[in-house]
């Protein structure tokens, strides 16, 4: 099983490109529950909310990775809950950290907010691209620091469309050549 995740700040495309790389690769896609739970409150969240969604959002991730499939693509992973947890509340559970670092994932793809507009949506905060800005590179300070495997993408929608398929293409591609190696043993 390969492991996928979309980071980076507000309206970069991540849910549509998740999607895509789904209906491209196939495999299992998992959303991002924050967006659930808001409509399911009906209202903005707040500093109590951080626990319960990252709880929800990581057991919806176990749920998938115990269902094996070949590519698992992640919306969104604890990253996001504690980069926004500490944007929006200057705190942050201090578990979510170590719980993100006790999974294995193969790809972060991350995304700029530069090259594609803004997107108003009912739950989105940062119109301003300087805020998009400082969250996406929060996002690669962490990535770097924790020596994860990430590639940033930028442009308009078809660039990031199609540098992700050639990343996932190669990512799998490495899995394939890895299995048939194997097999040959």
């Amino acid at each position: 099983m390969k492991i996928v995740v979309l980071a980076g700040p507000e309206s970069t495309g991540k849910s549509s490109l998740a999607a895509n790389l789904q209906q491209r690769f196939g495999g299992l896609l998992l959303n991002e529950y924050v967006r659930e739970y808001i409509d399911r409150e009906g209202r903005d969240t707040h500093y109590g909310d951080i626990e319960p969604i990252a709880r929800e959002q990581l057991a919806r991730e176990d749920q998938a990775r115990a269902q094996a499939p070949h590519l698992l693509i992640l919306d969104t992973h604890l990253l996001s809950n504690m980069l926004w947890s500490q944007t929006l509340f200057h705190a942050c559970p201090p578990w979510l950290e170590p719980a993100l670092l006790s999974r294995h994932y193969d790809l972060h793809l991350l995304l700029a907010p530069e090259g594609v507009p803004w997107l108003a949506d009912g739950q989105r905060c940062q119109p301003a691209l300087a805020e998009r800005l400082a969250f996406y590179r929060a996002s690669e300070a962490w990535l770097r620091q924790h020596r994860q495997s990430w590639l940033a993408l930028g442009g308009d929608w078809q660039q990031r469309q199609e540098h992700a398929h050639e990343a996932v293409a190669a990512l799998l591609a490495s899995a394939s050549g890895a299995c048939a190696a194997n097999d040959r043993t």
